[in-house]
């Protein structure tokens, strides 16, 4: 078949062959099946199907008579066989780009190369898989997909073969082939990414070939590199988690993939092979390194920095091999738990400090014993083992022997959370103290950070600790002046700032050194942004724990916060978070404000425009002026953030909207009516809400809260308000009165807090004694919403019978706590003051609606009355009884 007259024709034919017309359709197939055995054809089909430019459905339709081609003519003993030499030619078609932009085309053409590869490689195909793996190399993302895919599926048809013969040549070639380009694959499937199904399907089949014989066996050694060991180190450890290779409880549920890939786990992990792989990975990846041990003794910041989680440490070998070890321990740990139990036991008693080899072997099965505590709660005492063999290997003090002191430390902080009794605590504060003053820095510092992981977070009896806090605090503050480099400060502070924050207002007493040295290490600190994170992450600690007395720190403080929050200072990327945090604690804390605390409010106006995962915060903040000054502080910025609030409103969530109306309900709870004369742009947007039936319910609650305070606490403004609203909308006063009583009540459900539901109830309530028609139009709604909040608010007394309500508070009292209680903040304080001069606190609802009613009844007389009173529902009428009784 001459190519260049034929493919037109072929086209054509192929074209017909995708009508959905018959008499179009069979011509064309029959035609197709003509041509099936002329020399040529499957070369043109393969021009057909390479060409992206033409229709997919007729491309797609070429790949399956081409499939369908080889199951029929490229065996060289089939009749009407294809000539080696087309052969060899369309070989070479195949692999010469992997760019096939359809999905289901590029799945076809990888099922049909496994075809041809099952006949022909690697005898007459060898350059093969050199060309997958070369493809799966590039940088290209589509080109490494297609031939990844290609080469998963070329690779389970040649796994697939069952004569022996086949199968031998599949090891020895294809296997052999693999090798000497695997460390290029497995960094292309790193490329490709976990979620990626060929990648995951190819992995497994190569995990019982070669991965473990060169990475759990002494042939490796010398052969094998770090990455090619990490690279499959990760992939069997994703074999050995994926629930994909499982099956479902119901073995019928099961997928046959899944059945299948479950058969080649099982029969690799079995009891010799596991023992085998736990064992070294202990004896030979847990092993510190010449080179780490090299680093220990020259540059022991460094050391312990990387031990504890560096990032070069991340993607090292050893935290790889610790991760794999968790994951098999974990998946089989009937069988791994007396491999590792026997190792320990051949390390019983003090190791001779002149056998290097045996310090490092029990530091590797004491790292292997401290990963996995959570496997061994049921087959450890390890308090025995503490107080028997842990406690005399930390009073070795020769300096070799400092390997097993720091790695018991660490062991200790592993099991402390799995089973250690709290009455040994005591022993191991003692422990701590006397590590921390270790002769080896890292020691110290392994010791430092066992306090904060492990120790602190757990910490229950803090009076057990209490003893102990100056001198362990002292030294730490010695080590964070010990130490030189900035990761390793950071460290230590990060401790410190655990510490503080355990034990709260008890650290009082002992953070004048720190006080005074960290003005120091922040201007050292200027070129490194991220040392200063922690030291602001240290202030914020150190604020909560002096309270009111942060005041002192206020010259060093107040400009920290102005730096880390100011957005037209560089340093603000790393320092703003932690910034507005160190901000809101110190007004928390502040007895007080100060012209210099006020003056830091300048950098709100352009943190509310950033409009970032930190507005939250800011709101925070601000509402913290409000309580702390609320006079100052709105009359100095209300005017700038009623601007900032309305251009934020234009375009922000529903929680955000939230977020900034709360403001406005916190200034007008604290100051009525400067509240309401500061942020009154905001309220006709408001006001509109209510009227219009505001959708979203927390939204319409929190314009309700507001609307309640105005109404309730300055019924002047609210005066003002309705007739600015009634000019607005052209409508009447009473009528637009009328639309906002009954949006209320028909809304009332919107209102979840108690507090805010009392609030309406005694707002609504404020409207009488009343002889406007439009409010006793509304009486029965309004009666309605007063019994609803009756019933949150009022308790019965057992004794009495008589109802009391419960959210009235008389006096303010400080709170009794518990050791582990954190004491209330100023702000608290502020909060309880200010309720108790709140009328939802301060106005029993019982006696207020009785004192309305009466009013009403008063001004209407008794029959009038009786007549408004037959608009409620008797029901309401008998509770609402029952709750006034008494009075």
């Amino acid at each position: 078949m001459d190519m260049d007259s034929a493919s037109s024709v072929v086209l054509q034919a192929l074209t017909q062959a995708t009508s959905q017309d018959t008499a179009v359709l069979k011509p064309a197939e029959e035609q197709l099946r003509q041509w099936e055995t002329q020399p040529g054809f499957y070369s043109v089909l393969l021009n057909i199907f390479n060409n992206h430019m033409l229709d997919v459905n007729v491309r797609w339709l070429a790949v399956l008579y081409f499939k369908n081609g080889i199951d029929r003519y490229w065996r060289r003993v089939a009749p009407h066989a294809l000539s080696e030499e087309e052969k060899t030619s369309l070989r070479a078609g195949l692999i010469t780009n992997f760019n096939e932009p359809v999905n289901q085309i590029a799945t076809q053409i990888a099922v049909l190369i496994a075809k041809v590869a099952r006949l022909d490689c690697p005898r007459q195909w060898p350059e093969l898989i050199p060309i997958l793996l070369e493809s799966v190399k590039g940088q290209d993302g589509l080109q490494q997909h297609r031939a990844l895919l290609t080469f998963y599926h070329v690779t389970k048809t040649l796994a697939s073969k069952r004569l022996a013969q086949d199968r031998r040549l599949f090891q020895d070639g294809f296997l052999n082939a693999v090798f000497e380009r695997l460390k290029q694959f497995l960094e292309c499937c790193r490329q490709v990414g976990p979620d990626s199904t060929c990648r995951e399907k190819l992995i497994l089949f190569f995990l019982p070939s070669c991965f473990p014989f060169y990475v759990f066996t002494p042939a490796g050694e010398g052969v094998t590199f770090e990455r090619f060991i990490v690279q499959c180190m990760n992939l069997i450890k994703m074999i050995v988690k994926n629930d994909a290779y499982k099956p479902a409880k119901n073995i019928e549920d099961s997928k046959p993939e899944s059945l299948e890939a479950h058969k080649i786990k099982t029969a690799f992990f079995t009891h010799p092979t596991l023992t085998e792989i736990g064992r070294r990975l202990v004896s030979h990846y847990f092993l510190l390194t010449e080179e780490e041990l090299a680093m220990w003794e020259e540059d022991p910041e460094s050391f312990a920095v990387e031990e504890t989680g560096g990032d070069s440490w991340k993607y090292s070998l050893r935290p790889c091999t610790e991760v794999l070890f968790l994951d098999i321990f974990h998946n089989y740990s009937q069988t791994l738990t007396p491999v590792l139990l026997d190792m320990v036991q051949n390390l019983q008693g003090p190791t001779n400090v002149e056998d290097p080899v045996q310090l490092l072997m029990k530091d590797a099965v004491y790292n292997a014993v401290g990963l996995a505590a959570y496997e061994l709660f049921d087959n450890v005492d390890f308090d025995q083992w503490f107080k028997n063999q842990l406690l005399g290997e930390l009073q070795v003090n020769h300096h070799r022997y400092k390997l097993i002191r720091r790695r018991v430390i660490w062991l200790i902080g592993q099991w402390i959370s799995v089973k250690f009794k709290s009455d040994l605590r005591p022993l191991l504060y003692e422990v701590i103290l006397s590590l921390m003053q270790d002769p080896d820095l890292v020691v110290r510092i392994e010791t430092a950070t066992t306090l904060k992981l492990n120790i602190l977070p757990i910490l229950i009896l803090t009076e057990q600790f209490l003893p102990y806090l100056e001198s362990i605090f002292g030294l730490l503050f010695q080590l964070l002046q010990q130490v030189t480099e900035c990761d390793t400060k950071m460290q230590v502070l990060h401790v410190i700032s655990c510490v503080i924050e355990r034990v709260n207002i008890q650290i009082r007493p002992y953070v004048g050194c720190l006080v005074q040295y960290l003005p120091l290490l922040w201007k050292q600190s200027e070129e490194h942004n991220m040392l200063r994170c922690a030291i602001l992450t240290t202030l914020i600690h150190l604020v909560q724990g002096l309270g009111a007395e942060s005041k002192n720190l206020y010259p060093f403080l107040l400009p920290v916060i102005q730096l880390s929050t100011d957005v037209s200072q560089p340093p603000h990327v790393y320092l703003l978070e932690d910034g507005l945090e160190l901000w809101l604690v110190t007004l928390e804390n502040s007895p007080a404000v100060t012209p210099e605390l006020l003056r830091i409010f300048q950098n709100m106006s352009a943190l509310l425009e950033l409009s970032s995962e930190n507005l939250r915060t800011c709101f925070q903040i601000v509402n913290a002026y409000i309580y702390l000054s609320a006079t100052e502080f709105l009359q100095n910025y209300a005017e700038s953030l009623c601007r900032s609030f309305c251009d934020l409103l234009k375009d922000i969530t529903n929680e955000g909207q939230v977020q900034v109306l709360k403001v406005v309900e916190i200034a007008l709870k604290v100051s009525p009516i400067l509240g309401a004369h500061m942020f009154q742009p905001l309220l006709p947007a408001v006001f509109r809400g209510i009227v219009d039936g505001e959708r979203y319910p927390v939204v319409m609650s929190t314009y309700l809260g507001i609307m309640g305070r105005v109404l309730l606490q300055n019924s002047s403004f609210f005066s003002s308000l309705l007739t600015q609203m009634a000019s607005e909308c052209s409508q009447e006063m009473d009528q637009l009165l009328g639309s906002v009583i009954e949006m209320w009540v028909d809304r009332m459900d919107n209102i979840t807090q108690p507090e805010r539901r009392k609030l309406s109830s005694l707002a609504l309530l404020s409207l009488l004694p009343s002889d406007n028609s439009v409010i006793q139009d509304k009486f029965c709604g309004i009666i309605n919403i007063c019994v609803e909040a009756l019933h949150d608010v009022m308790t019965e007394d057992p004794e009495t019978g008589t109802f009391k309500d419960c959210m009235l508070m008389s006096h303010f009292e400080e709170p009794k706590l518990s050791d582990d209680e954190e004491p209330p903040t100023e702000q608290d304080k502020r909060k309880k003051l200010l309720a108790l001069e709140d009328p939802v606190h301060s106005v029993s609802l019982q006696q207020f609606v009785y004192e309305k009613l009466k009013a009403q009844q008063a001004m209407m007389g008794d029959q009038g009355f009786g007549v408004l009173m037959e608009t409620v529902d008797t029901e309401l009428v008998r509770q609402l009884q029952e709750f006034l009784q008494g009075l």
